[in-house]
């Protein structure tokens, strides 16, 4: 064994003694309610595939419509030759959608973050991230060079003192900008972020606010276009974010804003200019799920979700598992240490359901979870055997 090998399997080593090692796990079937994970049928909790449009018929039709048209792939970078009609279109169903003058498409969500933030922050400028952000919002503050620092998570008092250190900070850089960043929905605990005091705290110092909705598009405002409408601030908050690939049951990321946001990331932001554009299967998919969220069927799959997202919770509570307040499709049920979530997590996949543990770096140390979502494609007796697997004595002993 060669010296590199031998220096990556000692990391190996360290990562499986903290119990952080991950495993890839093979799904044998389509994203559902029931999937086949490593050849056995699994009841599935873990999918943000809220609305359950991956598999959903017009959303198969119209990828493999844009492949019969547009062929597999996109050939190029957007700026080259691979900006395909298909992919405008999509862009100019998402600015609809979302109420706003442009949008821009991404590779991933991940790809959105770093792309935007590095495009539009320097050396000099400064970023705001609430503590629980997703990673890639912090990638992208360290790779833009900007001055970083986290609030704790939703409290209003440390945003507003670092915004006044950030105002203060102005002195000497009087053009610096200042961002805050939030999630609407935050992926791993499910509270939303208090977003009409952040949009008052951000005005008030004069910051700008990037917001990211990739767990609420679809899911709230009369429109379904997420928090942002659902509190009336769309047209207050300067970055709005999202993927596509989560209750849009397809892929991919995207920036809605002004014409002149749009038009500086298509020329700066280097995810973007420098990666082959998603393939025409990809955005067709995600236009079709745009449309069909609009539609009379994605407010009952709407309808469909929350009902479902009251019976988990009543199902987990009876079961006997503390749950904070369900705001969201995602319902975390809080273990703490590692090994234990892991345990359970085993345990559960054991009895036939399946919600992996979620660990360190993903969160803190010692606030391991499972992590339950729930989608419209879940069915009563879906949520009636989570409860008889949580009420299982066999399995984890959660007080130990």
């Amino acid at each position: 064994m060669n010296s590199f090998d031998q220096a990556l399997l000692r990391q190996l080593d360290q990562i499986e003694a903290a119990g952080l090692r991950r495993h890839l796990r093979r799904v044998d079937s389509a994203q559902a309610a029931r999937i086949v994970v490593d050849g056995k049928p699994l009841l599935n909790f873990s999918s943000n595939d809220y609305l359950g449009l991956a598999n959903h018929s017009a959303l198969k039709e119209a990828a493999q419509k844009a492949v019969e048209e547009f062929g597999a792939g996109s050939g190029a970078s957007r700026l080259i030759c691979g900006s395909l009609r298909i992919h405008h279109e999509l862009e100019e169903t998402l600015a609809a959608f979302k109420g706003t003058e442009a949008a821009l498409t991404f590779s991933t969500g991940y790809a959105t973050a770093l792309g935007t933030i590095a495009a539009l922050l320097g050396k000099d400028d400064l970023i705001i991230v609430d503590k629980l952000v997703h990673a890639c919002v912090v990638d992208a503050a360290r790779l833009a060079g900007a001055k970083l620092r986290a609030f704790r998570h939703n409290d209003l008092n440390d945003l507003e003192a670092k915004l006044k250190w950030a105002a203060s900070s102005r002195i000497a850089h009087p053009a610096s900008r200042i961002l805050v960043v939030t999630e609407s929905v935050f992926s791993m605990d499910g509270d939303l972020a208090p977003l009409r005091e952040i949009v008052e705290l951000k005005d008030r110092h004069g910051a700008w606010l990037m917001l990211d909705e990739a767990h609420a598009t679809g899911l709230y405002g009369e429109n379904r276009r997420g928090v942002a409408e659902a509190f009336d601030l769309a047209d207050r908050i300067e970055i709005q974010m999202g993927t596509l690939g989560k209750a849009l049951g397809s892929g991919g990321g995207y920036i809605a804003g002004t014409r002149a946001l749009i038009d500086v990331l298509l020329n700066r932001a280097r995810s973007f200019i420098f990666s082959t554009a998603p393939v025409p299967a990809q955005a067709g998919a995600a236009r079709a799920a745009i449309e069909l969220i609009q539609s009379s069927e994605g407010e009952s799959l709407r309808q469909r979700l929350w009902q479902r997202v009251d019976q988990t919770k009543n199902a987990v509570i009876n079961a006997g598992w503390p749950l904070p307040p369900a705001q969201s499709a995602i319902l975390p049920l809080l273990i703490g240490p590692e090994d234990r979530a892991m345990d359970l997590a085993a345990s559960l996949r054991a009895a036939g359901l399946f919600v992996p543990a979620i660990r360190y770096p993903t969160v803190a140390r010692g606030a391991a979870r499972l992590r339950l979502t729930v989608t419209a494609a879940h069915s009563a007796e879906d949520i009636a055997e989570l409860q008889r697997a949580l009420q299982n004595k066999h399995l984890v002993n959660r007080d130990s």
